[in-house]
This record gives C-alpha cells, structure tokens and sequence, in this order.
C-alpha cells in the first residue's frame, strides 16, 4: 500500500557518506523536524540531474528559510549519491541518502520497475512534506512525468 497524508515515515535504516559509509534511520532523520524527502530513479540519470536535484539546490536556502530539511533519496548506493552531489555542487546540509536495497522505497509502497531499461527496481519520482515524522503533503508522478515534485511546486505548496 502507498504511503498516504497522515502516515509516518517508515522506520528504515538508509546509508550516507559524511566521514566513510554511515547508517541513518528515518526517525534520526525525521522526528522533530519539518523535512522534505525527495525521491529520483536514478542519480546521473537525466531528469534527475537536470532538473530535480538542481532545482532543490537552487531553493535549498528559500527551504531552510521556512525552518524545512531537505534530502534526497535514489536507489543508488551511497558512493554514487555522494559522487553526484559533488558533481552537482549540492551545498552542506542538503543530504543524499542511499536507499540501496529499495527497503525505504518499498515500505512506501513508491517503487517501479526500471527493468526495461537495465536499472532494476527503482522509486518513482515524488516528494514528501514531513513533520515529526508524519506524512503532511505528499507529491507522487505520474510515470516519465515531472512536474508535482519539483522544488518550485513543493515550496508553493508547503504551510
């Protein structure tokens, strides 16, 4: 079932790279906070890299501003999250967490399978509005579409 307004976050131990290759959960990062998490298919991929991640960088200061976290999730392990982030300047502070095994992706009831494409199991593009670890606003895309999860849709929408 797909995660739905209301719902907490899973509780789901994703990986990071801040001083070698470290465990997160989602109640570390999600409890007693306002966050947005957003979800890409795939680092390097071009959506993703064009636009998504550059558009949450390009307002990471407008979400910090509001009090709001900011990270990103893609099935990808945490080398490969860390690489993209230096690739794309992504500022300190925005965090790139690996979701490697799919477990959060799953939990969420977000995944789809990127098999025709040799990319395996996968999430799908979205973005979650959090506090306190509760589900407030939740922007799923329709499949190869971009348009509800990215930063600009996001902040307009955020209380």
């Amino acid at each position: 079932m797909t995660i739905q307004i209301g719902d907490r976050i899973p509780e789901v131990v994703l990986k990071c790279i801040r001083e070698g290759v470290e465990s997160v959960d989602t109640r570390t990062l999600f409890d007693g906070r306002k966050a947005v998490l957003f979800a890409v298919p795939g680092a390097f991929t071009p959506t993703c890299s064009e636009k998504h991640l550059p558009g949450f960088i390009a307002h990471f200061e407008d979400f910090r501003s509001r009090g709001v976290d900011v990270v990103c999730m893609a099935v990808n392990d945490p080398f490969v999250m860390q690489a993209w982030g230096k690739t794309l300047n992504a500022p300190d502070g925005l965090q790139l967490v690996s979701d490697g095994n799919a477990d959060l992706t799953r939990a969420l009831g977000l995944e789809m399978d990127a098999s025709g494409y040799g990319m395996g199991l996968r999430a799908r593009r979205f973005a979650l509005y959090i506090e306190d670890g509760v589900v407030r606003q939740l922007f799923v895309e329709a499949p190869g579409e971009f348009k509800v999860s990215s930063a600009e849709n996001v902040l307009q929408h955020l209380p």
